[in-house]
C-alpha cells in the first residue's frame, strides 16, 4: 500500500470512528503536534527499528513509566542483543505491565509492536483494570529508519529487517479500531518527531472506547 493511499485510508477512518489524529505532513501543522493521554493509559509505541520510539519514551515519560523489551532482554540474558531470550523477555514485560496497570499507573510499552497478534497479548492485560489503551504509531520514512539504525553502535538490525517491520505495520494500521484502541495517533515525520506535545488529563471511563472493547 503507497503512502498516499494510507493516508487516504487514515483520513476515511478519522471521519468514521473519530478516533485517528494526524501529527503532520499534509494532514496536520507540526506547529500543533500534540498527544492527549488518558491517565492512566496502556500506552504502546508501534513502529519498526530506527523510528524514533526509544527517543520518544525518554523525552515524554519517566525511565519507570516505560517498559522496553530490550531492558527486558538485558534483565534476562544480560544482553538486549540476545535475541534467543525474546519470548523470556516478552514474558517479563507482560508481568512488569500487568502489575503496573493492576496499580493504574500510566505505563508505555516499547517494542516494535507491528504485528496484531503481539499487540493482543499486551492489549489483554489492560481490560482486566478497564484502562484505556492508546497506540502511537511511528511512520516514518524507511529511509530515516534506516539511517538511524546504521549510527547504532550498539546493535543494527538492517534495511531488509525495517523493510519488513514497516510492511507489517502499514499493513495492520487499518485493524487498529478493531483491536480496542481508544486512539491512535500517526506520526509522519522526523518534523513530527521534534515538534510532537504530550499532556495527561485525569482518565474518564467511555463505554464505546475503553481498552476492554468487545465489539
Amino acid at each position: 500500500m503507497s503512502l498516499r493511499a494510507l493516508r487516504v485510508l487514515c483520513v476515511s477512518l478519522t471521519l468514521a470512528i473519530g478516533i485517528l489524529t494526524f501529527g503532520g505532513g499534509s494532514c496536520g501543522d507540526t506547529r500543533r503536534v500534540r498527544i492527549v493521554l488518558p491517565e492512566p493509559a496502556l500506552v504502546l509505541l508501534v513502529g519498526p527499528s530506527g523510528s524514533g520510539k526509544s527517543t520518544f519514551a525518554r523525552r515524554h515519560f519517566k525511565a519507570t513509566e516505560t517498559v522496553s523489551s530490550d531492558f527486558c532482554r538485558a534483565l534476562v540474558a544480560d544482553d538486549e542483543n540476545d535475541l534467543s531470550a525474546s519470548a523470556a523477555a516478552f514474558e517479563v514485560l507482560r508481568v512488569v505491565v500487568g502489575h503496573r496497570l493492576r496499580r493504574r499507573r500510566l505505563t508505555v510499552v516499547d517494542a516494535t509492536n507491528v504485528k496484531a497478534a503481539d499487540r493482543r497479548r499486551v492489549l489483554a492485560l489492560a481490560r482486566p483494570h478497564r484502562v484505556a489503551a492508546i497506540a502511537v504509531v511511528f511512520d516514518i520514512p524507511e529511509e530515516a529508519c534506516v539511517e538511524r539504525d546504521r549510527a547504532r553502535q550498539d546493535r543494527t538490525v538492517g534495511a531488509p529487517v525495517i523493510r519488513a517491520q514497516r510492511a507489517a505495520m502499514l499493513g495492520s494500521l487499518p485493524g487498529l479500531e478493531d483491536e480496542g484502541f481508544a486512539a491512535v495517533h500517526l506520526l509522519t515525520s522526523e518534523e513530527d518527531l521534534a515538534a510532537v506535545r504530550v499532556d495527561r488529563e485525569p482518565a474518564r471511563v467511555s463505554r464505546r472506547r475503553t481498552a476492554d472493547h468487545t465489539a
